[in-house]
């Protein structure tokens, strides 16, 4: 029987061999498919962080355009602002310049009213004192109705 023991043996240990390697082989299995749908998880992650992305990339782009489109339309106000801001200056210019005109007009017509006058020998008629005596006089508040003649 001696001879036959040690085939045995071998044959066990072979048999613990195989079954150690089925066992690994299993565990490589599992493990294998743990790591595949470890990966699938991952993928699915990765494409739902690149949609998130994607979508705040758009909105970022959203906001660009309008904010850039709010500062166009607060530029284009502000130099139509400006532009009625320079009318109205120029306009205020204009006026000015006409008032005195009209002020080195009015002097000069009352500088030739009083050289007429003087050169007549009569007395001069445009002192500042009528425009008070009419005030004193109350006359300036005489009501006088559309068509009315009054007879006193």
């Amino acid at each position: 029987m001696a001879p036959f023991v040690p085939c045995t043996r071998d044959a066990a240990d072979i048999h613990l061999k195989q079954i150690a390697l089925n066992n690994q082989s299993c565990m490589i299995r599992r493990l294998r498919a743990k790591l595949a749908t470890e990966r699938r998880k991952s993928a699915s992650i990765k494409e739902e962080l690149e949609n998130k992305v994607f979508a705040c990339q758009k909105k970022t782009e959203r906001m660009k355009t309008k904010r850039q489109q709010a500062r166009e339309s607060h530029l284009e106000c502000h130099h139509k602002l400006q532009v009625r801001i320079q009318e109205a200056e120029d306009t205020i210019q204009e006026q000015h310049i006409i008032i005195e005109a009209l002020v080195e007009d009015k002097a000069s017509l009352l500088q030739t009213i009083q050289d007429l006058l003087e050169e007549n020998d009569s007395p001069a008629p445009f002192d500042d004192e009528w425009e008070e005596d009419l005030e004193e006089e109350g006359l300036e508040d005489i009501p006088v109705g559309e068509g009315e003649i009054v007879d006193e």
